[in-house]
């Protein structure tokens, strides 16, 4: 099921993943999605719908599944507003993979497409990662951060030239602090990785074989946290001078 907002341009595509049950976050999460926590006096998903636009994003898949009509009913609530929103609810969870392939249709014939996740907070321009990526020669760019707990993350080695040579979802001994920041540029041949049955995950599933064919773009000194737990949620909202805008 899907709902589309009027008077779509053909443009840049992009995945919001929003599905997430949001169980660190519990009891905040018993009530809304975590995309519609606030930060600043602004939903996570609002946050991220406008700096997708502000990047030149046409047209937005959110994919739904947990208190789902809350965030259609946000998605009405900014009609008026761009980028062109389509919802695509996922009764059984597919996996973030699992969504991009379920919806290859949306992007399969576009030059590319950006996939991002809705509970990280940056504000990291969007417009490196496409930059980077056009400019690249890779069938995929990714953002990378230093990260304080690599073993929480999914690590990636990456080159002198940028290139990623070698990656690993959240590893008991990591071999580096570079880590995956869940902001990504792909060419619609990245679907062809994608295997079924769904579930599928991009961190575990997709991301380890585009090693040796994909970049890093690392984010430097931008703001990033993902806002997984109630600790993380309240550090957010005190640097929320640094959103996204």
């Amino acid at each position: 099921m899907s709902e589309d907002r009027q008077g779509a341009t053909r443009g840049l595509k992009a995945f919001l993943l929003a599905a997430g049950l949001g169980t660190r976050l519990r009891p905040i999460t018993d009530s809304r999605p975590k995309c519609l926590v606030e930060v600043g006096g602004r939903t996570m998903l609002d946050i991220w719908l406008d700096a997708l636009a502000a990047a030149g994003v046409d047209e937005v898949l959110v994919n739904t599944h947990h208190l789902a009509p809350l965030v259609a009913a946000q998605v009405v609530e900014r009609r008026q507003s761009a980028p062109v929103v389509r919802v695509s609810h996922e009764p059984q969870l597919l996996g973030s993979a699992g969504t991009l392939l379920a919806n290859r249709k949306l992007v399969e014939d576009e030059e590319m497409f950006l996939v991002v996740n809705a509970d990280n907070l940056t504000d990291f321009d969007l417009r490196q990662l496409i930059d980077g990526h056009r400019a690249g020669g890779a069938v995929a760019t990714w953002s990378v951060f230093r990260a304080p707990r690599p073993s929480e993350c999914g690590v990636v080695e990456v080159d002198d030239d940028g290139w990623v040579i070698g990656f690993t979802e959240k590893p008991p001994a990591p071999r580096g602090d570079l880590a995956n920041a869940g902001m990504y540029a792909f060419g619609p041949q990245v679907l062809e990785e994608i295997s079924t049955p769904l579930p599928r995950d991009i961190g575990f599933d997709l991301l380890g074989r585009l090693v040796g064919r994909a970049r890093a773009v690392d984010i430097g000194d931008s703001y990033f946290i993902d806002i997984g737990t109630p600790a993380a949620l309240e550090s957010a909202r005190q640097h929320r001078g640094r959103v996204t805008a």
